[in-house]
């Protein structure tokens, strides 16, 4: 295909590596990128000393073009009462596994994107940067803009996608409610206004101007061809890439996304506290997978982290995001 975003990239076809954040690392990248694709770096849970690294790793281990990926969300207050209820609900899960809940610190590992973020990326100049959960604050826009980078973000709607264009993004991605992970919603938290794929995407490449690249249950080149046929400039695929060699996921996360139980997937805020697609288990099931106690992201992390290692320590990812 040839699109203006090919072109500029001197690229035949833009097939875009989700970036999959504590699932991966610059090596998965690295062999997208040698296997003819654009590779993905998640940079939103590295510390500064490891982002270095890996961009260092990707920028020299190829000579095609690169993504690194940030968030945008604005930190919460804390809120001790809804902090309560969530170590309530989450309390006789504590209690079975002989765990003490009190021991837990409050916090999260995940920081937005920031200027001094910036100062580590600006040597390296990627020739793409997306964001999730809608873009970083003006100046720190074109800050990325002035090293030349393509500048891509995800929309979950029409109204996100046309706010995007309106900002000045490069491309947007449309991401459809299969997708995997992390919703990129950021001008609602309504979920009721997620759509599937291909009803999306035709709708966004019908209201922007800029290329739109399809993402959301896209696994074979039955959905890239599905995606082009609507008007997708390209595609970002994830999920398919999660059982690579190159992949960080754990043998439990490998075992499941092979297993009759990835049939069954549901949104959740339980992990994180944003609404993220993962594959079902107990904690889920019996919480309900949109539990309004849960903390808003990324503060609902720190509790149920330590019922996560205590359980995949036992060969169990009951308490584990599958996405």
């Amino acid at each position: 295909m040839s699109t203006p975003l090919t072109e500029r990239l001197s690229i035949d076809a833009l097939l875009l590596q989700a970036p999959m954040a504590g699932a991966q690392d610059a090596r998965l990248a690295l062999a997208v990128c040698h296997a003819g694709g654009i590779g993905s770096l998640p940079g939103a849970m590295l510390a500064p000393e490891a982002l270095a690294q890996q961009l260092q790793i990707l920028s020299t281990g190829t000579e095609r073009p690169w993504n690194v990926n940030f968030f945008c969300h604005t930190p919460p207050t804390p809120d001790p009462t809804r902090e309560a209820a969530w170590r309530q609900a989450l309390s006789p899960f504590y209690t079975e596994a002989g765990l003490d809940i009190t021991a837990v610190p409050a916090g999260a590992g995940r920081v937005p994107f920031s200027h001094a973020i910036a100062d580590i990326v600006e040597p390296f100049r990627p020739p793409i940067v997306s964001f999730h959960f809608g873009l970083p604050a003006p100046d720190l826009l074109a800050r990325v803009k002035a090293w030349g980078s393509l500048v891509l973000s995800s929309a979950t709607t029409v109204d996100e996608a046309r706010w995007l264009e309106a900002q000045g993004v490069s491309a947007v991605i449309a991401q459809g409610v299969e997708a995997g992970g992390h919703r990129g919603m950021f001008l609602s938290d309504d979920i009721t206004t997620q759509v599937g794929t291909f009803a999306l995407l035709p709708q966004i490449v019908a209201a922007v101007q800029v290329p739109v690249i399809a993402a959301g249950g896209i696994a074979d080149a039955t959905g890239v061809r599905a995606a082009l046929a609507l008007g997708a400039a390209g595609v970002q695929v994830g999920t398919a890439y999660l059982c690579c060699p190159e992949s960080t996921v754990s043998a439990l996360h490998r075992a499941a996304l092979q297993s009759d139980a990835a049939r069954h997937t549901a949104l959740t805020t339980l992990f994180t506290g944003r609404p993220a697609r993962g594959i079902v288990n107990r904690v889920m099931r019996e919480l309900g997978p949109l539990n309004p106690a849960a903390p808003a992201f990324p503060l609902a992390t720190a509790a149920i982290a330590p019922l996560r290692a205590h359980w995949e320590q036992q060969g169990c990812g009951d308490f584990s995001p599958l996405w």
